[in-house]
């Protein structure tokens, strides 16, 4: 039996269920309106660390959670269908979640990453990806993200660095727009609009 049979059955047991009930109607248009973007590391997954269910936003999940180019592309799609498809829909807001003790943080250390260069690897990206300290990477991946030009500039960006420690969620970078909509704090504790 592999480790994969048991998600397998939990899937059946999913399948069963009412999770129809709970899907947006657009898949671009989440129901609490909320994108993250986070680490791939298993201990930040967003459904455990901020109670978001099936339906409620969209999550990317990068090396150290920081806004690569392919994130930016996915971004420019769903912006860009928001603007076209859905151009009087509320729009979304956009989480940045580093972490503490993240495992990116290893992309910074010389000996370590000496033999992955040799595979092809430019330095110059993998050091940029390595997270030692969420307070001075996530302003970096706001900013990236508020000014990407493939971007819709209406998308509020905040900022967050995650303990995993502790569990909390600290916010490092308040929400702005590049067409500087009014800065408010992300409504993740709300209901969905679904529940309303």
């Amino acid at each position: 039996m592999s480790n994969f049979d048991k998600l397998l059955e939990n899937n059946k047991r999913f399948a069963a269920t009412d999770f129809r009930e709970h899907l947006p109607e657009i898949p671009f248009i989440p129901n609490r309106q909320v994108y993250v973007l986070t680490c791939i590391d298993p201990r930040v997954d967003p459904a455990a660390t901020l109670g978001l269910r099936l339906g409620d936003a969209i999550v990317a999940r990068t090396v150290g959670g920081r806004a690569n180019q392919s994130f930016l592309d996915d971004l420019a799609w769903i912006s860009y269908l928001h603007e076209t498809v859905t151009p009087d829909a509320d729009w979304f807001e956009l989480a940045v979640i580093h972490h503490t003790d993240c495992g990116s943080a290893l992309m910074a250390d010389d000996k370590l990453t000496r033999g992955f260069l040799q595979r092809g690897f430019e330095e110059t990206p993998l050091r940029g990806t390595a997270v030692t300290d969420p307070a001075v990477t996530v302003p970096i991946d706001v900013d990236r993200i508020v000014h990407s030009p493939s971007v819709s500039g209406r998308i509020r960006v905040s900022g967050y660095s995650y303990d995993t420690a502790t569990g909390r969620l600290t916010l490092v970078t308040p929400p702005r727009s590049r067409d500087q909509w009014p800065a408010t704090a992300l409504r993740l504790s709300e209901k969905p609009r679904s529940e309303r």
